[in-house]
């Protein structure tokens, strides 16, 4: 990677919180001669929707990243666990080169810039499908990598508890917060039907390790391709969870016609591998539009709630997209027709059609 200028020395900018700012610099002290880190590149990376951050520096002959994780939000400990178990399996995961779990720090290997979200987009625009296609039988078959030898039985549980939480986001953050509105006692009775519904899906289908956010915003085009990030909150789960991640995604859409044809793709290849998915595609079909939907439920509940608790307004820009995944699944199914009309007031009107 090229490097970048030094930073301004005056980044304190970068440290709001004095203190931690300390502390971080004690860290990069102790462990800057090992690396050959210049402490006046740091510079910032990305950041995403948790209290995590990430920031850039160079050191010998590459750049470095660091995640700065305050122990007050976060804990490092699971990523360094399921990176472990990644790099185990032979996915490309961020070399864990040091880290102070105490305070929250790691220093990490760098997968670069290129995200496959922006090269997807790019590749889209300009009606390069030779490359989407790629991209996307690339993290494919990592996601099949993935399923196959990530050794789940260290992960947390994908439990009734966990999904019925996730889906109480919907109404608790996007109904009541975001459009002030308060269902009656019926109007709660069909959503905790569907509830219901959709938990009994999910728990019904086999498990496997679920990284919960395998989508083309947390992957990497890289060598090997893809680099794959924000795995930490991995668990054990219903194996359609992350093909639904990767098809419907936040930041992305695909007509109906290629999330059938990738998915179709992806499922004769894991039946090859010995995985758990259904005999019939049909049945996979069904169990991922359901997974999907009790996920973009929880998406709608969480892009609020960054919103008004959080202070990150850029999320709900892609409400719509959700509304359009929920509300269609929710039309074609017996015994979903009550959410597509909880969603309805919602939408201000009821499209289903879903464009780039």
């Amino acid at each position: 990677m090229t490097s970048t200028p030094p930073a301004d020395p005056g980044l304190v900018v970068l440290w709001p919180d004095e203190s931690r700012h300390r502390l971080f610099d004690s860290w990069l002290a102790g462990i800057a001669a090992r690396h050959g880190l210049r402490a006046e590149t740091l510079r910032p990376a990305s950041a995403d929707a948790s209290f995590r951050r990430y920031l850039r520096l160079d050191g010998d002959g590459a750049s470095f990243i660091v995640m700065d994780a305050p122990p007050a939000h976060e804990d490092v400990r699971p990523f360094v666990h399921v990176a472990q178990l990644m790099h185990a399996a032979g996915l490309n995961a961020p070399a864990i080169l040091e880290q102070d779990a105490e305070h929250g720090f790691l220093l990490l290997g760098d997968l670069g810039s290129r995200l496959y979200l922006q090269e997807l987009q790019a590749a889209v625009q300009s009606g390069d499908s030779a490359t989407v296609n790629g991209l996307m039988r690339d993290a494919t078959a990592a996601l099949l990598v993935w399923q196959e030898k990530v050794d789940a039985s260290s992960l947390p549980p994908y439990d009734d508890a966990l999904l019925r939480r996730e889906m109480q986001l919907f109404p608790d953050w996007c109904v009541a917060q975001e459009y002030g509105q308060t269902w009656t006692d019926a109007q709660q009775a069909q959503w905790q039907a569907v509830t219901d519904l959709l938990v009994k899906s999910a728990l019904s289908q086999a498990t496997v390790a679920v990284h919960r956010d395998y989508m083309p915003r947390n992957l990497m085009v890289a060598s090997p391709n893809p680099g794959i990030l924000d795995f930490q909150d991995a668990v054990r789960g219903p194996i359609s969870y992350d093909v639904a991640s990767l098809l419907r995604d936040a930041f992305i859409s695909w007509d109906e016609e290629q999330e059938i044809d990738w998915s179709v793709r992806y499922w004769q290849q894991a039946k090859k591998l010995g995985l758990p998915v259904p005999d019939d595609f049909g049945d996979f079909w069904r169990q991922l539009e359901w997974m999907g939907l009790q996920r973009h439920l929880k998406v709608l509940g969480i892009f609020c709630r960054l919103k008004h608790r959080d202070g990150k307004p850029k999320y709900s820009q892609d409400l719509p997209r959700f509304f359009r995944y929920a509300h269609h699944v929710a039309s074609r199914y017996n015994g979903l027709g009550a959410l597509a009309r909880l969603l309805e007031p919602l939408m201000g009107e009821t499209r289903t059609d879903v464009f780039y």
